[in-house]
């Protein structure tokens, strides 16, 4: 039988959302403290690989080839069918509004209260308080995750801990159907596909959203901000010109662009520990391991983080038991999560190769197993039979199952 804690989250976005469901099932009281004044549609397309979670999750039609194009240097036409068939859940595109608003809904119907305009000021360790712009609140584990700029982690290390430039920013764009002139790209959008189109040094993703109603498209390319602006307008007349000799089908696309945001790309060193010393306080998503948007994975994992930890909590009988969890859900997230990130570095490497012997020996591998099942090492981590099944072969509900069943002494069952 569940003990209930009254757990305090801080953001609202989607590892806080993930960790408020998992652990509003287990029986937990929770709040969630979150900065805006409302949850509101900002972000753009995300994508959802199949790694098994508890759900919900709003699902639509998958993408169907996955391809990378300098020339057509690969392309896997039956990717729908072959996600399914290797790991049993579906490769989705989705709006990252609709998934917040998804969750969020799920969360309400489970009874979590959510705090809106609630800006972090200083957390009260000893005595578990977080202090905010609109008030106070006590509970008995706080749960940080307030993304990239996280004031927890401030809080936690004692000084100003502001976020690393990656060399990356990201132009970020979502089309509308109705927007775009050309019938032959408009067809394209109505047929999910997952397209990829990489250079010297840049490379550039595009799907469908919404059953084919809008198309996201993500520049990602060496970062011209200034220090210290993480984003401004961009200047679309400047980003078309980076892709000037590219596959004409993205010219075509990028024609149709009207406006555009510059997002710096940014990350944090490693943490020494996601839990802290008193055990009221543990890390989960973006706050402790921001990545590269390279292989779709800061969602992913930041849902898993919330998964993980919810239903670990879930097997707490005595409150007594909360530091064992807590580092035990440590030991099996941060180097998953840490992981992940360094990987994402390396994607960027083999994407973003300039011309030259080491970009011709990429494509020769690329090109030596197109329309041939991959084998080995492949330059693409989204296809790579030595990393996809790592990423997507992820299991929360079992690696719990087994964590539980093997560490009897943390849950006061041996």
């Amino acid at each position: 039988m569940t003990t209930n804690l009254n757990i305090l989250i801080v953001g609202a976005g989607l590892s806080g959302l993930a960790t408020a469901i998992s652990a509003a099932q287990s029986g937990h009281k929770i709040q969630v403290l979150e900065q805006a004044k409302a949850l509101t549609e900002i972000g753009a397309g995300l994508q959802i690989t199949p790694q098994r979670l508890p759900p919900p999750l709003p699902l639509e039609p998958p993408p169907n080839p996955l391809d990378s194009r300098r020339t057509v240097l690969a392309c896997d036409a039956n990717f729908s069918q072959n996600i399914r068939s290797k790991y049993q859940f579906p490769f989705v595109d989705l709006h990252r509004g609709d998934l917040q608003k998804a969750l969020y809904t799920r969360a309400q119907e489970l009874g979590v209260v959510f705090h809106f305009g609630q800006r972090v000021e200083r957390i009260d360790f000893e005595n578990t308080v977080v202090h905010t712009s609109g008030g106070e609140y006590t509970g008995n584990l706080i749960v940080a995750a307030d993304g990239l700029w996280s004031r927890c982690r401030e809080e936690f290390v004692g000084r100003k801990d502001e976020p690393i430039a990656t060399g990356d920013l990201a132009y970020r764009i979502v089309l509308d159907v109705g927007d775009i002139e050309d019938a032959g790209l408009r067809e394209m959008v109505q047929r999910p596909e997952v397209r990829f189109w990489i250079g010297d040094g840049a490379h550039v993703v595009a799907y469908s959203l919404r059953g084919g109603r809008m198309f996201n498209v993500v520049l990602l390319v060496p970062d011209t901000l200034p220090e210290g602006v993480a984003r401004e307008a961009g200047n679309v007349e400047e980003m078309r010109r980076l892709f000037v000799g590219w596959d004409p089908i993205l010219n075509r696309f990028l024609e149709c662009v009207t406006t555009v945001d510059k997002w710096k790309l940014m990350h944090h060193g490693e943490m020494e520990h996601w839990v802290n010393e008193a055990s009221n306080l543990v890390f989960i998503g973006d706050a402790c391991h921001p990545m590269l948007p390279y292989l779709a994975q800061g969602a992913n994992s930041s849902l898993e983080d919330g998964a993980v930890l919810g239903m670990l909590l879930g097997h707490m009988t005595d409150k007594a038991q909360l530091p064992r969890i807590l580092r035990l859900y440590e030991s099996m997230r941060k180097s998953r999560g840490e992981a992940i990130v360094r990987e994402t570095f390396k994607q960027r490497h083999d994407f973003h190769m300039p011309d030259g012997e080491e970009q011709r020996k990429r494509d020769h591998i690329f090109l030596s197993q197109l329309g041939k099942e991959i084998k080995g090492a492949f330059p693409s981590r989204w296809t790579c039979p030595e990393v996809q099944p790592w990423l997507y072969g992820y299991n929360a509900i079992k690696e719990v199952e087994e964590a539980v069943a093997q560490n009897p002494d943390v849950f006061g069952t041996k």
